[in-house]
């Protein structure tokens, strides 16, 4: 059963990282390895998992486009098959875009793309592993959200309003698995300095490995939600608060 109590084994477990070949996914996959996990990622590009393999022969890749959901029961399948003490799901996953919402010609493909990957594929993969690793030793599903759950940044619409519903989903999924042995935990980033748009964008956000070091200072001290900086304000801000920080985020959009 899951308590206020629980501190998450952070060696020896078996874990599975979606998006983990670049960004803030590469960053938790490394440290996991760094202390006797076994680690598999799973992304889109093929030429980026096995960059990362190339760097850490140790780890395990699979190509998976998780806004498919054929592919994630492929992926699940396949992952409980290889790796049958899997016990630790990291739905880390997402992109973010920049929408005009005014602009009737955006490609609907696209947002429901970016919609299946933030929200979609994290509530799917966490009922398909569930029963699975809920019979395996300390198992844990760790969803990474965002700063942007609390108060949006009008510019990348479609990304905030999934990562505010991945965030209601994960309190309502801990809340549901509490007498259960599965822990629910929330990982909260700031703008992290990561190719989460494209190359570049993101150079005026924290550095990812300061970030992943304190994810994991934080794993082991018992925290059910994980934020730092600005997504640690936001979290714990009031209303009028938010309200501020809304206006301020948002002042120079046009």
């Amino acid at each position: 059963m899951a308590t206020g109590d629980y501190r998450m084994k952070l060696t020896n477990n078996t874990v599975l990282v979606t998006g983990g070949a670049t960004g803030i996914g590469y960053a938790l996959a490394r440290r996991f390895l760094e202390r006797d996990n076994v680690v598999i990622i799973c992304g889109r590009r093929s030429d980026r998992l096995a960059e990362s393999q190339q760097l850490h022969p140790q780890i395990h890749t699979k190509v998976c486009d998780v806004a498919d959901p054929g592919e994630r029961e492929a992926l699940v399948n396949w992952a409980t098959e290889q790796f049958p003490s899997l016990n630790i799901l990291v739905n880390n996953a997402g992109i973010q875009r920049r929408v005009d919402l005014a602009r009737p010609e955006e490609d609907w493909e696209a947002t429901g793309s970016e919609i299946r990957i933030n929200f979609e594929a994290p509530i799917h993969l966490a009922r398909l592993l569930g029963p699975h690793i809920s019979r395996q030793s300390d198992p844990a599903i760790v969803n990474v959200t965002s700063g942007l759950s609390f108060v949006p940044l009008a510019n990348v619409p479609v990304y905030c309003a999934t990562k505010a519903a991945l965030h209601s989903f994960t309190m309502s999924l801990r809340w549901q698995m509490k007498e259960s042995p599965i822990e629910v935990i929330e990982i909260i980033p700031p703008a992290v300095d990561t190719d989460l748009q494209a190359p570049g964008l993101h150079k005026f956000g924290v550095n990812v490995d300061e970030f992943a070091d304190h994810v994991f200072s934080e794993l082991g001290s018992g925290k059910s939600e994980i934020a730092y900086g600005t997504a640690l304000a936001a979290s714990q801000a009031s209303r009028s608060e938010l309200d501020s920080i809304y206006e301020r985020m948002n002042g120079s959009f046009t």
